[in-house]
């Protein structure tokens, strides 16, 4: 890619500001990394696999003058563990289990004689084992993706597949060890940025585009949303896992991760935006050499404005779906329009996708600008069959 834009400087100026942003993610990535182990998991009991074998219908144990339910003796075989192989039974309410079913419990250490004489399960029903449909699920997609798409669709797993190693291996372990949430959070999804797109998409002047465009949406989402967080007082309390996590994980600030994760899920769609526009005015370049730097902005800004529009209203779903069950709520209760959406659990989701928004309405024109001036400034030579050829 260099020598295509060897002796022009205002490309290699760009070329130069993704090796400056390059630079911040190896940096802040190696300042970042975490140390040592994290808080502690709360003392919770390792959850171990078991399979049902039986289930029998029998009443609840109630108090005094309270009626019993309908509950269900369920007998599992563990597989697991120091009881590996063998029978335990517990009791469970409202579950839908059934012989066959695959589960997770989780084994207490009982004295011999039980509590105060009162003998008690040793296991309890923790949740259902889900590994393999969600394995099957997963296999289904990528063989999907690669029929659909053949060597890209591929190209565009491994990408996949390094975002979720950059959260696993790098976002969450920092986070919980400590380390500043959103620098952590930035850091983390421009690293998946820089990796992702050329490996999904090649190296060529479309990823210099995307890049520099996702880079600047990424920022100004950043900048907004911490802005919105402050006036509008979002504290991050308002989930059951934020509970959990102030309980194990005191120093970390929910309002940080707050802002955290509308950063992470905002890149997902800023990419998507940003790289189809490059490649629309990249396309429109390869069929037509002698356009111009305007008019390659001017088409390929007509194919953003409807991308812009699907794009949001395809944010805006994703987020309301978020809340949905909050409003549900709000909506039992009898509670008005306005106090629903300025409660906190719903008024996050409205400052996330108005943020979210934002960014994209603002990454469009940049990222064809970018892929506009990029592409006029190509030699005739690099353009054939609607490619874009880098030596």
């Amino acid at each position: 890619m260099i020598d295509t834009y060897r002796g022009r400087p205002g490309p290699q100026a760009l070329l130069g500001l993704v090796g400056v942003i390059a630079l911040f993610v190896v940096i802040g990535v190696f300042a970042l990394w975490p140390q040592g182990g994290g808080p502690s998991n709360g003392g919770q009991a390792p959850t171990l696999a078991a399979e049902v074998v039986a289930v029998q219908a029998r009443p609840c144990a109630a108090a005094p003058g309270v009626e019993a339910g309908e509950c269900r003796r369920v007998t599992v075989r563990v597989d697991e563990g120091p009881d590996a192989g063998t029978p335990h039974g517990f009791d469970v309410a409202g579950l839908p289990i059934d012989v066959g079913d695959a589960l997770r419990v989780v084994r207490s250490e009982i004295p011999p004689g039980g509590f105060g004489g009162v003998q008690v399960d040793r296991y309890s029903f923790n949740d259902f084992e889900r590994g393999t449909p969600l394995l099957l699920l997963a296999a289904a997609f990528g063989l999907l993706v690669v029929v659909a798409a053949r060597w890209k669709g591929l190209r565009a797993l491994i990408g996949l597949s390094i975002s979720l190693l950059v959260v696993i291996g790098f976002i969450i372990p920092a986070i919980l060890g400590g380390q500043p949430p959103v620098a952590v959070a930035l850091v983390g999804a421009l690293a998946v940025m820089l990796v992702t797109i050329p490996v999904a998409h090649g190296v060529s002047p479309r990823s210099v585009a995307a890049i520099l465009g996702t880079t600047a949406a990424l920022i100004v989402t950043l900048l907004l949303v911490m802005l919105m967080a402050s006036l509008a007082h979002l504290t991050g309390f308002s989930s059951e896992e934020a509970s959990y996590l102030r309980a194990f994980a005191t120093d970390l600030s929910l309002r940080d991760l707050l802002i955290a994760g509308v950063v992470i899920a905002t890149l997902g769609v800023l990419d998507d935006l940003t790289v189809s526009q490059a490649s629309t005015v990249m396309a429109l370049r390869a069929a037509n050499p002698r356009l111009g730097r305007r008019e390659l902005f001017r088409r390929g800004m007509a194919v953003g404005h409807d991308h812009v529009a699907a794009t949001v209203n395809t944010l805006v779903l994703a987020y309301a779906g978020a809340a949905l069950p909050v409003l549900l709520v709000f909506g039992l209760a009898d509670a008005s329009f306005t106090s629903a959406v300025t409660s906190e659990a719903v008024a996050v989701e409205v400052v996330a996708t108005l943020v979210g928004s934002i960014g994209l309405v603002l990454a469009a024109p940049l990222t064809t600008a970018i892929a506009a001036y990029l592409a006029s400034r190509l030699p005739a030579g690099h353009v054939a069959g609607g490619q874009v050829h880098m030596h």
